[in-house]
């Protein structure tokens, strides 16, 4: 699977981080929405396409949240 982007709400702490990632494997995408940092809580969808999966990116990323992409590292080698 790999990860194509991954936005974050800008905040600190387990109670109020959030993040938002885009991955795809093979023709599937998938969105993971994640909230209380790595150990946190976890919803997955998926989809059959790329715009699809942006249109429920935007869905998630809107609303009083300050969101920022980051920069997705490159696969290891």
């Amino acid at each position: 699977m790999e990860q194509r982007k991954h936005w974050w709400n800008g905040k600190w702490g387990r109670l109020a981080r959030k993040d938002v990632y885009l991955r795809t494997s093979g023709d599937q995408w998938y969105v993971e929405q994640r909230a209380g940092g790595s150990d946190g809580t976890s919803h997955f969808f998926e989809y059959d396409s790329e715009d699809a999966a942006l249109d429920m990116v935007r869905a998630l990323l809107n609303g009083p949240d300050e969101w920022r992409e980051l920069s997705v590292r490159p696969p290891a080698r």
